[in-house]
């Protein structure tokens, strides 16, 4: 079995690493199939992200905030988890309590 063959995260040291009154992102996987990472937004922050080539799940693990996806609106809170299709639109906004959502990105093309 290759040393590479698995790998074991810790939640909390994620969350140490995207700490901090500005927006932070940090992946910590990265494989042919898949991408993971930790997203932390502060209460009041701008989502400045732009549509992703992959598909991507958010599992919302602190806050409270609104996602427009397209035209549509959802309320998010811990414990949501989002699917969004590749290249589309899509941010976090309204803000309320600092957001922090794993993320998940499949491979490009997929």
């Amino acid at each position: 079995m290759a040393d590479n063959a698995w790998q074991i995260f810790k939640m909390d040291d994620l969350i140490d690493k995207v700490e901090g009154t500005d927006p932070r992102f940090y992946e910590f996987l990265r494989v042919p199939a898949i991408s993971c990472a930790i997203y932390r937004l502060p209460a009041g922050a701008k989502d400045m992200q732009a549509p992703h080539l992959e598909d991507e799940i958010y599992v919302v693990i602190a806050g409270r905030a609104r996602l427009r996806i397209g035209d549509k609106e959802h309320q998010i809170s811990k414990g949501t988890i989002l699917y969004v299709r590749a290249t589309s639109q899509h941010s976090f906004f309204d803000i309320e309590e600092d957001l922090t959502v794993l993320t998940f990105f499949g491979a490009t093309g997929s």
